[in-house]
């Protein structure tokens, strides 16, 4: 009764701090403007299982790519395994789900399979961080606190392994030693439980609850410290690939206000109530956190920094300043910087800094080519070219604020109707000696 009581308390601290920080982010979530409609759900359903769990896109690095779907698929199936702890815990029962039979064995067996698979993998990866240079896991904007981050994640993915092995060990030997039915099948766990040869049943029992108690307080923890992290893309990740653009990737998406002005201008008689919406107040383009859409926030939170889209950008491969990495992780620091002030004080709140120069700086935004290879190669579908083009549009139609070359461009759009500086009149010249026969019909 003891031992539950305390785990009662354990869940309630657990969900209580996890409530709190989602609804800080559903908070900050509000804050953004909307984005594309949502629909076509089936095809995003098969994107999803493609991508988020097919791990399709990150096996381009075969081994890296190997190791992690490994890791992720490997976590799904130990997910029933922890939803069976919780269920004991609040129950005060033991092997709540054992009434499964053959499935049960099944998942039980696979968890305990990959909970080996997982920590071999696990410190291969922390073997590339500390001993490695990776150059994708360099760069200007991965301070030291980002690769602390992801060391800490991947030592508490580590002992969460270590202590799942040492429960399930723990009870197969006292099982055994009481001669009692073990419920479930441990291939794993079941040659680790020699380590407890030689020890007496009261002896194991405790290690049995030193394991048990380890595991669910390192998963209540490893939870509640997520949305603090970068790891948090293993809750974003799956929601996000789900939501992601089904638009091809050269695609640009027209802007909302600058659509309602043309179709007013070429439909006089559309009403003013179909095209007005707020949009003389509407700003052009992204200049703050308050103008970006929710997709664009949503991209930030699920960004993984695992830097394959910097590790493609022919703009930052060349020497530029450009990291896509670095816009998404700018996104998510300007609105964990400016978005408490205004949930407080409203959208006319001002700081005096904004998510343009202080933090992502013109040079960076005119790097890119809108290639898209970015966004190709990201493992979870971010678009980071739909929000750097945005991010300009406000530098070219709220400031005119662009290099010379796009300027000459412009006013040679506006003068002659082309991106040359040749009149209409003389566009034909370059024909004109030319001894062209002209077939009559």
């Amino acid at each position: 009764m003891t031992k539950q009581i305390i785990f009662l308390f354990s869940i309630f601290l657990t969900l209580s701090v996890f409530t709190f920080t989602i609804f800080r982010i559903v908070r900050f979530f509000k804050i953004t403007r909307p984005a594309f409609p949502i629909g076509d759900y089936g095809k995003r359903f098969w994107v999803m299982m493609d991508i988020a769990f097919g791990q399709t896109k990150i096996f381009r690095k075969p081994f890296v790519g190997i190791s992690h779907a490994v890791v992720f698929w490997g976590f799904c199936l130990i997910l029933f395994g922890s939803m069976e702890m919780i269920i004991d815990g609040i129950s005060g029962s033991e092997k709540s789900l054992k009434f499964l039979g053959l499935f049960y064995d099944f998942m039980i067996a696979s968890g305990d399979i990959f909970g080996l698979v997982i920590l071999f993998a696990i410190l291969i990866f922390l073997s590339r961080r500390l001993f490695f240079h990776i150059k994708r896991f360099e760069g200007i904007e991965m301070k030291k606190v980002s690769h602390i981050d992801a060391n800490i994640a991947l030592l508490l993915i580590l002992f969460l392994m270590i202590s799942l092995l040492g429960m399930n060990s723990a009870y197969v030997s006292y099982q055994s030693i009481l001669m009692e039915p073990v419920y479930g099948f441990f291939p794993v766990s079941r040659f680790l439980s020699s380590f407890f040869n030689g020890s007496s049943p009261e002896t194991i029992e405790i290690y049995y609850e030193i394991f048990w108690w380890s595991h669910i307080l390192l998963i209540f923890l490893f939870a509640n410290i997520l949305p603090y992290s970068k790891h948090f893309h293993v809750f974003m990740s799956i929601p996000n690939v789900f939501l992601s653009r089904l638009d091809p990737l050269g695609k640009l998406p027209n802007m909302d206000n600058v659509t309602r002005e043309v179709r007013l201008m070429l439909e006089p008689s559309t009403s003013v109530s179909e095209t007005s919406k707020d949009s003389s107040t509407e700003r052009f383009g992204i200049k703050d956190i308050e103008d970006i859409t929710w997709k664009n926030y949503l991209d930030s939170l699920a960004c993984t920094e695992c830097g394959r889209c910097t590790s493609v950008c022919p703009a930052s491969i060349t020497g530029k300043r450009l990291s896509p990495r670095k816009i998404m992780m700018d996104v998510r620091a300007r609105m964990k910087e400016k978005g408490p002030g205004i949930i407080k004080n409203g959208k006319g709140f001002e700081d005096m800094k904004t998510l343009i120069r202080d933090y992502i700086s013109e040079e960076e935004l005119w790097a890119c080519t809108t290639c898209n290879a970015c966004a190709k190669e990201c493992p979870i579908n971010i678009n980071h070219p739909t929000l750097i083009v945005d991010l300009r549009r406000y530098l070219v139609m709220e400031e005119g604020a662009v290099p010379g070359g796009l300027k000459s461009l412009f006013n040679n759009i506006e003068n002659n109707g082309a991106a040359w500086q040749f009149s209409p009149e003389d566009r034909l010249q370059w024909t004109k000696d030319l001894d062209m026969k002209i077939n009559p019909r």
